[in-house]
């Protein structure tokens, strides 16, 4: 089944509000015209023909096929896999631009359906891929570059074949998937459509969020306690759609023989559990260097003798309150990339001026930042709640590293273009990185080099410390779910428990806070997916010191890391540059650079 990621040519500019200047809208015509072009009943004509031909042409046959033989049928998957990924694309982007659009919203579940139901006979491909004895298949490989090239797709399929169901049950599951989808789509829409009200104003999620950061208190405060107040009065639906994800995972995981709620994720990463576990180590045993240190700090900043949750994000005292235009955000962006390498600056160049950035904050679009690679065909597309903040900046840097990412990885082909989630955040905390880095070396006075450091350092805590406590936080959730049905307050009890574990004692928490799961996507629409972002900041500190370091080739290097896609596992694309992911020693490299910024603020202290 496919899933959508949580995932102009005349600039189709609307005017921005607050000083922001022109925002971006996407143009999807590079997709589709309309949900009415011709283009698209006939690619979704051609699909379920080709699904069926394709049915018919090899089904209970691939074992059969000699190197050749299976290479044309690769190369007629990957067609099919396009195809259905364009219509996909086309309608998820649609979706999310207004969420509480009743007709976009039927408009991609009618898509969803017609693309499962025509692709339902193509489950047989990676059950019989899997069938092929290894001597064999690696025989094909031997006689055949091009069919060599799939060695790592190949590898990836056949990592399943342990959990891999009769293939009745695998046509059943595939079939069964729609109905998964709907209780993303109930998340989805209950999260686009709530509305909160902060000083008599009425704003969506993204916006009460975004006051969280800013200057005054007392509106920090108002925004919080009105975010609990609604997530509280909508919990039960929130508690019903995480029991009901969970108890799914849960039974398929039980069926295929998964030996964790966790498995599913580090196959599909293409990283070994242990791995994963170090990193998971290594952070929370940094807690108290990192998030722990780094809070008490700014208590003292802010003249607190506790902090509550709303000032996590505050920003500091000395920090002039301002709103930085899209111009400014985009200047200041590709400064840094084209400063880089002016490879990267040609690349994202197009993002604004073609239509593939989505900017302001609209009613009914979806909250948050993606970046879409739809099909290697055509382009990826950025989605952002642009408000003007410098963290906005910092998103747009994140994002856009996506992009390039995915334009340069595209080269591969539908089938080895997409990344493990674990190294898709490499070029995102890497542009975040550069754009960092370039704002502090203009950074005129000790003030302003304060609060670029503090801002990177709670940027960095928020990716590692926090996504790493995410992370316990659904590994604890599937857990007890697994023992049987979860109340909200069961829920709530999770979530505070890795809370207090990873922010440490400069907090206190405001009755309310307990609710803050309910709206983290990712929980609900990519289990475990949130260690990458984790992973993605320890790997890209590590890979920053090497060309801090002055490295010879570095950008060839980097640029040819990006191309690889999804084509070498993360030993193979990190080897050139002298660094290993399996080795515990690793993660501390990134670590210690979060901790060397902590210090120098803390040397600012004297």
């Amino acid at each position: 089944m496919f899933q959508l990621p949580f995932p102009v040519r005349d600039a189709n500019a609307t005017a921005g509000s607050g000083g922001l200047g022109n925002l971006p809208e996407w143009d999807l015509s590079d997709l589709y015209n309309s949900e009415d072009a011709p283009e698209l009943a006939r690619d979704l004509d051609w699909l379920q023909q080709e699904c069926a031909a394709f049915a018919a042409d090899y089904e209970g046959k691939l074992a059969e096929l000699d190197a050749d033989g299976l290479l044309e049928c690769v190369q007629r998957n990957e067609k099919i896999n396009n195809i259905a990924g364009r219509i996909m694309s086309f309608a998820g982007l649609r979706y999310y631009q207004q969420t509480t659009d009743a007709d976009r919203a039927a408009f991609l579940s009618d898509c969803q359906e017609k693309v499962t139901i025509a692709t339902t006979p193509l489950v047989f491909f990676t059950l019989e891929l899997n069938r092929i004895e290894d001597d064999a298949m690696q025989a094909h490989l031997e006689d055949n570059a091009e069919l060599a090239r799939y060695a790592s797709v190949f590898r990836r399929i056949r990592a399943m074949k342990p959990y891999q169901l009769s293939d009745e049950l695998e046509k059943f599951m595939h079939d069964l998937g729609i109905v998964g989808d709907a209780w993303e789509k109930l998340f989805d829409e209950t999260i686009a459509g709530l509305t909160f009200t902060v000083d008599g104003e009425e704003l969506n999620i993204e916006g009460t969020l975004n006051l969280l950061t800013e200057q005054d208190r007392s509106k920090r405060e108002a925004a919080a306690r009105e975010l609990a107040r609604v997530f509280g009065e909508n919990i039960k639906t929130f508690a019903r759609v995480h029991n009901t994800q969970a108890k799914e995972k849960e039974i398929i995981d039980r069926w295929r023989g998964m030996p964790s709620a966790q498995m599913g994720r580090h196959l599909s990463n293409d990283v070994e559990p242990e791995v994963v576990e170090a990193l998971r180590e290594a952070v929370v045993a940094a807690y108290p260097k990192l998030s722990h240190r780094y809070y008490e700090l700014k208590r003292k900043w802010l003249g607190l003798d506790v902090m509550q949750v709303w000032d996590r994000n505050a920003p500091l005292p000395l920090e002039e309150p301002r709103t930085i235009s899209w111009d400014e955000a985009e200047n200041t962006v590709m400064e840094a990339y084209k400063a880089f390498d002016s490879r990267m600056g040609e690349i994202a160049s197009p993002f604004f001026s073609d239509g593939w950035i989505d900017a302001g904050v609209k009613p009914g679009k979806a909250p948050g930042a993606f970046a879409h690679p739809t099909v290697t065909n055509v382009h990826p597309y950025v989605m952002l709640n642009y408000l003007g903040k410098p963290r906005d900046v910092m998103t747009l840097a994140h994002e856009l590293g996506h992009g390039v990412h995915q334009v340069l990885a595209a080269e591969q082909g539908e089938m080895l273009s997409s990344t493990p989630l674990t190294l898709a955040e490499t070029a995102s905390v890497f542009g975040e990185m550069l754009t960092f880095r370039k704002m502090l070396d203009k950074a005129e006075t000790k003030e302003q080099r304060k609060v670029l450091l503090a801002g990177k350092v709670e940027d960095m805590i928020n990716t590692v410390v926090r996504q790493i406590a995410f992370y316990d936080f659904e590994c604890k959730l599937h857990a007890a779910r697994a023992e049987g049905e979860l109340t909200p307050d069961d829920i709530n009890a999770i979530w505070m428990s890795v809370q207090a574990e990873s922010l440490g004692e400069a907090f206190d928490y405001m009755d309310g806070y307990e609710t803050f799961w309910a709206y983290i996507p990712h929980f609900v629409h990519s289990p475990f997916y949130v260690y990458a972002y984790a992973f993605g900041d320890g790997l890209v500190n590590a890979l920053y010191s090497v060309y801090e370091s002055g490295a010879e080739g570095f950008e060839d290097k980097y640029f040819e890391m990006l191309k690889a896609g999804g084509s070498k596992h993360h030993k193979e694309l990190l080897a050139p540059f002298g660094l290993d992911a399996s080795d515990p020693k690793f993660w501390d490299k990134g670590l210690s650079m979060i901790s060397g910024f902590i210090d120098e603020l803390e040397a600012m202290e004297d």
